[in-house]
């Protein structure tokens, strides 16, 4: 019988095919994992989203297994073992200088899919639609026991402004705004290894975008898409093709994780 392997998945560009809101899951897709479950294998996300935002996408995707919010949360069998919030001083310490600064921000205190602004600025500067905003008066991060994510309408010219922006983990995604999440994918696969008692050299990890480069570790198996930054790809144990041309199923042929049956 093979050896089990932890199979780890990004969803945007790896799983997933197209722009969020009208994506879709290659068939030779659906058929690796399919096989990969069959033959024992533990398959799960490996995803920057909170576990608010991911866990209608793990579900549609049939998945029962998920490292969310960037390494911070672990959803084993379906039932969320755990989120660790970011450092709440160093959040609070950012958001007041961007209230001194004048710069619009926003914050998630829970597991819940919004967030909280003090005015309607943040919204007026970026039109975003990733999650409802909430307008609370008089807002202060202070009356909140923690904090998960920051929200921080500044384009890239003006990130330099902001000198407590280096204590916290962050990424831009957009041109209006950055996100302040966790961005250390390998470490929620570890602990979700651990707690199954599992060997780290037997983790198989596939991503294609900047926020992967942190579970690209050379104690496991790393498979670059065909359709990753070259950054990634330098870090790979393996390039596939891209997603949308069968690249999970023909890296699993390649390594005899499944056979060759399309």
């Amino acid at each position: 019988m093979m050896k089990r392997k932890y199979f780890f998945f990004d969803i945007d560009g790896t799983l997933a095919v197209g722009q969020p809101g009208r994506q879709y899951i290659p068939e030779s897709t659906k058929y690796t994992l399919e096989k990969l479950k069959e033959a024992g294998h533990f398959v799960a996300i490996a995803t920057g989203r909170s576990y608010a935002m991911a866990k209608e996408m793990m579900e549609n995707m049939h998945f029962h297994n998920m490292v969310s919010d960037g390494g911070n949360g672990i959803t084993i069998e379906d039932q969320l073992i755990g989120i660790e919030p970011l450092n709440f001083e160093d959040c609070v310490a950012l958001i007041e200088e961007c209230q001194e600064k004048n710069i619009p921000w926003a914050f998630s205190p829970d597991n819940k899919v919004r967030r909280l602004a003090p005015d309607d600025r943040f919204y007026e500067a970026t039109h975003d639609f990733y999650m409802k905003t909430k307008r609370v008066e008089h807002l202060n991060p202070r009356d909140y026991d923690q904090i998960y994510k920051v929200y921080i309408a500044i384009e890239k010219e003006d990130e330099n402004k902001l000198k407590t922006l280096n204590l916290v983990p962050w990424v831009r995604f957009h041109k209006e705004y950055i996100f302040v999440e966790p961005s250390d994918k390998a470490k929620g696969i570890r602990k979700m290894v651990e707690h199954l008692h599992g060997n780290i050299e037997d983790v198989v990890v596939f991503g294609d975008e900047k926020n992967d480069l942190s579970m690209f570790k050379n104690e496991w198996t790393s498979i670059a898409m065909g359709n990753a930054i070259d950054e990634l790809k330098e870090r790979a144990s393996y390039v596939t093709t891209s997603c949308d041309h069968d690249g999970i199923y023909n890296a699993c042929v390649h390594f005899g994780w499944i056979k060759d049956e399309l």
